[in-house]
């Protein structure tokens, strides 16, 4: 009940940081772009950078035979992938302080664009910029188990945070972001946390801060929006997509098993307070697609090509279902 009051209060708080976050940006002229000019235009892209964790990170899925979404939509639009994503990361370790150094967005991500934009120059028309973030934030790494670098640090703060990389990137010179919200993470126990916990209160937990993370980003963005002359800032609706997914399956998986969106492709069982841990795992490919999940956390490599057919969609025709320009 404490972190569901937390939550609330972040809630309720949401109009007063959107002022401070009005304020922060004070002396930007407002500019409200023509009706024509929203949006990208049909192959207009040709360069897709890409940045996120481990759902976007194709290094992460590679060891094991599978690509993440950029490596497929890419290849079906045969535009060019540039990616600085990094498994394991989070927004910003000034507000979750996760174990892994050097893979979240404000402090290495955003670093290693600048490095490799100071020697390679893309043409700023022709590159989409996307960010996948906020699983780790949000779960057994961050705000799910209090895990944050001073007390109040809420939902409200990792999701300005996110939305600030739409900023900090138009003022590097960006020009066409899709910014794309969370999945469905109704986090469970799995072989990311063998401690004690409530898995009801989790799967409660979980559903009312990506809820909420969903809300106020797309609240933050339309406030953002007008104020960013020349940019176009797209909103991927990846909560609706997985939700689609989880209850309509049949229009979306198609392998030889038995559908299934609830049981993951390698499952594990921990013990309690252990570091004991054993897994099974599906081994037809030809099964595997019928399956939503890779493991307790991550997409299966068929919802990953589901997430990539939605965004190629976007960059071949410059509308999506799943989509929307706000300018």
């Amino acid at each position: 009940m404490a972190e569901l009051y937390k939550l609330l209060r972040a809630i309720l708080c949401l109009s007063g940081s959107l002022i401070v976050f009005h304020a922060l940006n004070h002396n930007r002229r407002t500019e409200v772009l023509p009706q024509e000019s929203i949006g990208i235009h049909a192959r207009q892209i040709q360069n897709l950078v890409t940045f996120g964790d481990s759902f976007t990170d194709p290094s992460i899925q590679s060891h094991l035979g599978k690509q993440t979404w950029p490596v497929y939509a890419t290849g079906y639009t045969n535009t060019s992938l540039f990616q600085f994503a990094k498994g394991g990361g989070v927004c910003s370790t000034e507000l979750i302080p996760i174990p892994f150094p050097n893979v979240s967005v404000v402090e290495a991500q955003i670093r290693n664009y600048l490095e490799f934009a100071s020697t390679y120059k893309l043409d700023m028309e022709e590159s989409l910029f996307t960010l996948w973030i906020g699983t780790n934030d949000l779960g057994s790494l961050g705000l799910l188990i209090g895990k944050v670098t001073e007390p109040g640090i809420s939902v409200v703060d990792t999701t300005v945070c996110a939305v600030n990389w739409v900023e900090i990137m138009y003022n590097h010179g960006a020009r066409n972001f899709l910014f794309q919200q969370l999945a469905t993470p109704q986090s469970y126990s799995n072989l990311y946390w063998a401690g004690s916990r409530n898995t009801t209160e989790w799967n409660l937990m979980m559903h009312e801060l990506s809820s909420a993370a969903k809300s106020l980003s797309t609240l933050m963005l339309q406030n953002l929006a007008h104020r960013l002359p020349g940019a176009h800032i797209g909103v991927f609706d990846s909560f609706g997509l997985f939700l689609d997914m989880f209850n309509d399956p049949k229009n979306y998986f198609n392998g030889t098993a038995p559908l299934n969106v609830t049981f993951p492709i390698r499952s594990c069982v921990c013990h309690l307070d252990s570091d004991e841990v054993i897994c099974t795992e599906v081994e037809s490919e030809h099964e595997r697609d019928s399956y939503m999940w890779w493991d307790e956390l991550h997409p299966s490599e068929q919802a990953q090509r589901i997430v990539a057919k939605e965004i190629a969609e976007v960059i071949d025709t410059g509308f999506n279902k799943w989509s929307k320009w706000l300018t």
